[in-house]
């Protein structure tokens, strides 16, 4: 039955992109996307067996790294690229295409032995900062709070800063006793360790090992990042070093056709389109 599927979902991208493709792409960048990435590209390379996609994570700030030095054909990112990286790369020939594939929620996330489940943006900003420096001042057990954050490399870490760190108008640090981590995934696997832990992932993480963390009374959810009630929102990108073509072309189109919009949903992830 699962082959029938594989082959069916082949035929689907097949019909969709027109014609089989050869040749190979290089996509890096995001951890928060790659989940997506990695999914698409599979059924992608399932319908053309003649490409061959290589997929690397590293961090939004990799991904426009490598746009601008030429060494991707598609950077994942889950910011906005700033300013100066889009007018590097036009410096350089490849001008960014910036192209949105889905939306996302970041979600805090304590271990599920932690008693608090709800937060405001003020009480996580205090975390974050070091202010607050026990769970009891928040509800909790009398423990210390141990606080996981991203590098500062990742695009998750950029979003959180403008919306968590930026909040009120003034412009706070992470404090220096933050644990710092490379990717989402390393994220949900210290916070599921340690009941003392908070941190905050993509919501496509999201797992029973950890418990996600409301935000000013909100949940996170497909539904509120939608209704943009959720506070911590933002959107998923591609971009490509000028107008792409060919695979690169097939494999984005894909991911914006119907077909490859219920992965993202699959993912965990909130589709841009219908």
């Amino acid at each position: 039955m699962k082959s029938r599927i594989i082959a069916l979902v082949a035929i689907m991208v097949m019909a969709f992109t027109g014609s089989a493709f050869a040749g190979s792409l290089q996509v890096k960048g995001s951890t928060t996307v790659l989940p997506l990435m990695q999914k698409c590209a599979e059924t992608f390379m399932a319908a053309n067996p003649s490409v061959s996609i290589s997929i690397s994570g590293g961090g939004s700030s990799n991904g426009a790294k490598a746009l601008i030095d030429g060494t991707t054909d598609i950077a994942m990112m889950s910011r906005d690229m700033k300013a100066a990286e889009i007018q590097t790369a036009t410096d350089n020939g490849r001008k960014p295409e910036q192209f949105i594939v889905a939306l996302d929620c970041i979600v805090p996330v304590v271990n599920p032995a932690n008693s608090v489940s709800a937060l405001t943006i003020a009480q996580l900003k205090d975390i974050y900062t070091g202010k607050v420096s026990n769970w009891k001042e928040l509800g909790g057990a009398d423990e210390p709070i141990v606080v996981i954050s991203r590098d500062t490399s990742s695009g998750t870490y950029d979003c959180w800063k403008d919306k968590i760190m930026h909040s009120g108008g003034d412009k706070s640090r992470v404090f220096p006793g933050a644990l710092l981590q490379a990717s989402n995934g390393a994220v949900a696997q210290a916070v599921s360790k340690n009941k003392k832990a908070i941190g905050y992932v993509g919501l496509a993480y999201l797992n029973k090992e950890l418990k996600g963390v409301s935000v000013n009374g909100v949940e996170p959810s497909v539904k509120t990042a939608k209704d943009k009630t959720y506070p911590i929102a933002r959107g998923l990108n591609l971009y490509t070093p000028g107008t792409p073509s060919g695979e690169a072309k097939a494999l984005i189109d894909y991911m914006m056709s119907p077909a490859g919009q219920k992965q993202a949903a699959e993912v965990g992830f909130i589709p841009v389109t219908k």
